[in-house]
C-alpha cells in the first residue's frame, strides 16, 4: 500500500521503473525472504519520494517560469498591437488626405472637361474658318507662284544664252591667246638660244667671262694673249656673243624656266615644242634639265611636266580633255636603248627609226606608258635615270655617256567645240663633248667618247646645213640628228640650251660651244603650224 501511494504522483515512468526494480530485487532474493523483500521495497520507496519530492520543486519552478512568460508575452503583444493601432491610425489620416485630394480633383476634372467641350466647340467653328481661309491663300499663292515661275524660267532662259555667250567668247578669247602667243613665240625665232654659266666649284667668279649688267642677251669672252717680241704690253682679246637670254651664274632654276615656260605652253596648243642642252662634259647640262629633286632646285624637265598637267586641268573647266603618252629613250654608242624598258637585259629588244607617211618620226619597239598626273611622269623619269649610261672621267664625277630623249605625246580634245590637237614634247640632255686631253678616256670610255663627238659633229654638220638653206640636209648622218628631224627642221619649236663652264682652262671648248650656238641661233627654219583638226 505504500509503493503505490509513494508511485502513484511520479506518473507512468515512476512505476514501470518501480517494477523493474521490484523485479530485479525480487529475483536477487529468496522466496522466504519476506523481511528482505520488504526492506528493499522500503528503501526503493524512500528513493522514490526523494525523487518525487524534488520533481515537485522543480515543476513549481517551471510553472513560475510559465507564469512569468505569459506576463511577458503578455506585455509583447500590447506593444505590438499598440504599435499596429499606431500605424492604422495613420493611414488612416493619409487615407482621409487622399480621399480628400481625389474629391478635389475630381471636381478640377469637371471642371477641365466642361473647358474641353467649350474648347472643341470653339476649334470646330476655326478649322471650318480655317479651310475657308486656306482655299483662298492657296489660290492667291498659286498663282503668284505660277507668276515667279514664269519670271524664273526667263531668267534661266536669258541665263543660258549668257552662259552660251560667254563660252563663245571664253572659246575665242583663248584661240585669240593662243594666237597671240605663238604668234609671239614666232617672232623670237623658231630655234631660240639661251646660254647658261655654270657658278665655279669654288663660288668664285670667272675673270675671262663677262656678262654685262645691263643686257641680259649679251656674253664676252675675253682672253689675255701675251707679246711675242716682249717689248709691247700683252693684249686682250674679246670675242663677243648674242643669244635670246644669256643666264649667269647666280641664275636659279625657277628663273630660267620661267624663260621657256610659254613655250611649253605651245604643247598644249597643238605645236611640237623640243628643247635641248648642249654644251661640254661637266658644264651642267643635266642639272639644268633634270636638276635635283627639291623643289628650289629641279630642272627643266619636271617643271615642264608639271606645268602640262596643271594647264591641262585649268583648260579641262572649258571642256577640253587631253591624254598623255611619254617614253624615254637614249642613245648610246649609236644604238638606241629604252630607259623604260624593264624586262631582262638579255631579251632587249632591237629599236629603228621609223619615219611615216606623214613625216612623223617613230621608233619601234620602245615602251610608251600611258600617264594621267605628274607623279606618274616623275616615276617615270626616276626609272630612266637609274639605267642611263653613265661613267666616271678625269672632268665628271657623273658623266652621261649617251643622249637622252623624254617625249610627252599630247592629245587633246574639246568634243563641244568639235576641236582636236595633237602634239609633242621633246626634252633632250645631250651627252657633253669632251677632249682625250682632258678626260683621259681610255677603252670603253674612249669608244663613248667617239660616239659622243661623232653625233655631235654631225649635229653641227645639220645645223651648217639649214643656217646655210642648203637643199639636202644630212639628218641620217647620226641617229641623233634622224630622231631629232622633226625638231631642227621640221614643224615644231626649238630651244637650245648652250651650257658653258666657267673654267680657265676650259676656254677652248667655251669658245666652241659659244660658236656653235651662234649657228643655231641664225638658223630659220619656217613657221611651226598647230597639228589642229
Amino acid at each position: 500500500g505504500a509503493a503505490t501511494v509513494a508511485v502513484g504522483p511520479s506518473g507512468g515512468k515512476m512505476a514501470a521503473l518501480l517494477g523493474i526494480r521490484v523485479k530485479a530485487v525480487s529475483t536477487r532474493r529468496h522466496a522466504w525472504d519476506l523481511k528482505g523483500k520488504v526492506s528493499d521495497l522500503e528503501d526503493k520507496i524512500r528513493s522514490y519520494q526523494t525523487r518525487v519530492k524534488s520533481v515537485n520543486q522543480e515543476n513549481e519552478a517551471l510553472k513560475g517560469s510559465v507564469a512569468e512568460s505569459q506576463t511577458k508575452a503578455a506585455q509583447v503583444e500590447k506593444r505590438e498591437y499598440e504599435e499596429e493601432l499606431q500605424s492604422l491610425s495613420g493611414v488612416r489620416d493619409e487615407l482621409e488626405k487622399v480621399s480628400s485630394e481625389r474629391n478635389t480633383l475630381q471636381k478640377e476634372l469637371s471642371n477641365l472637361e466642361g473647358k474641353y467641350k467649350v474648347m472643341e466647340t470653339l476649334r470646330d467653328s476655326q478649322e471650318t474658318e480655317l479651310q475657308t481661309l486656306k482655299l483662298s491663300v492657296q489660290e492667291s499663292t498659286l498663282a503668284r507662284v505660277q507668276a515667279t515661275l514664269r519670271d524664273t524660267e526667263e531668267e534661266v532662259r536669258c541665263l543660258k544664252e549668257t552662259v552660251a555667250q560667254q563660252n563663245d567668247d571664253l572659246h575665242a578669247g583663248e584661240m585669240e591667246r593662243r594666237r597671240l602667243h605663238n604668234t609671239i613665240q614666232e617672232l623670237k625665232g623658231n630655234i631660240r638660244v639661251f646660254c647658261r654659266v655654270r657658278p665655279t666649284v669654288d663660288g668664285g667668279l670667272s675673270k675671262h667671262i663677262q656678262l654685262p649688267a645691263t643686257d641680259n642677251k649679251m656674253i664676252t669672252l675675253a682672253k689675255t694673249e701675251e707679246s711675242h717680241t716682249g717689248k709691247t704690253t700683252d693684249t686682250q682679246k674679246n670675242y663677243n656673243f648674242s643669244f635670246d637670254r644669256v643666264f649667269g651664274a647666280k641664275a636659279s632654276q625657277q628663273e630660267v624656266f620661267e624663260e621657256i615656260s610659254l613655250l611649253v605652253q605651245s604643247a598644249l596648243d597643238g605645236y611640237n615644242v623640243c628643247c635641248f642642252a648642249y654644251g661640254q662634259t661637266g658644264s651642267g647640262k643635266t642639272y639644268t634639265m633634270e636638276g635635283e629633286e627639291f623643289n628650289e632646285n629641279r630642272g627643266v624637265i619636271p617643271r615642264a611636266v608639271q606645268q602640262i598637267f596643271k594647264a591641262g586641268e585649268k583648260l579641262g573647266s572649258q571642256g577640253w580633255e587631253f591624254s598623255f603618252t611619254a617614253s624615254f629613250v637614249e642613245i648610246y654608242n649609236e644604238s638606241l636603248r629604252d630607259l623604260l624598258y624593264t624586262g631582262k637585259a638579255s631579251k632587249r629588244p632591237e629599236h629603228e627609226i621609223r619615219k611615216s607617211a606623214n613625216n612623223e618620226v617613230t621608233i619601234t619597239n620602245l615602251t610608251y606608258e600611258k600617264v594621267s598626273n605628274e607623279d606618274q611622269v616623275l616615276g617615270l623619269i626616276a626609272l630612266a635615270n637609274q639605267n642611263r649610261s653613265t661613267a666616271q672621267t678625269a672632268q665628271n664625277d657623273r658623266s652621261s655617256r649617251s643622249h637622252s630623249v623624254f617625249q610627252l605625246d599630247i592629245e587633246g580634245i574639246n568634243a563641244g567645240r568639235d576641236v582636236k590637237c595633237k602634239s609633242t614634247l621633246c626634252l633632250v640632255d645631250l651627252a657633253g663633248s669632251e677632249r682625250l686631253v682632258k678626260s683621259q678616256s681610255q677603252g670603253e670610255r674612249f669608244k663613248e667618247m667617239t660616239a659622243i663627238n661623232g653625233s655631235l659633229s654631225n649635229l653641227g654638220i645639220v645645223i651648217t646645213a639649214l643656217a646655210n638653206k642648203e637643199n639636202y640636209i644630212p639628218y641620217r648622218n647620226s641617229k641623233l640628228t634622224y630622231l631629232l628631224q622633226g625638231c631642227l627642221g621640221g614643224n615644231s619649236k626649238t630651244l637650245m640650251f648652250v651650257n658653258i663652264a666657267p673654267e680657265t682652262d676650259s676656254f677652248g671648248e667655251t669658245l666652241n660651244s659659244l660658236r656653235f650656238a651662234s649657228k643655231v641661233n641664225d638658223c630659220v627654219i619656217g613657221t611651226a603650224s598647230a597639228n589642229r583638226k
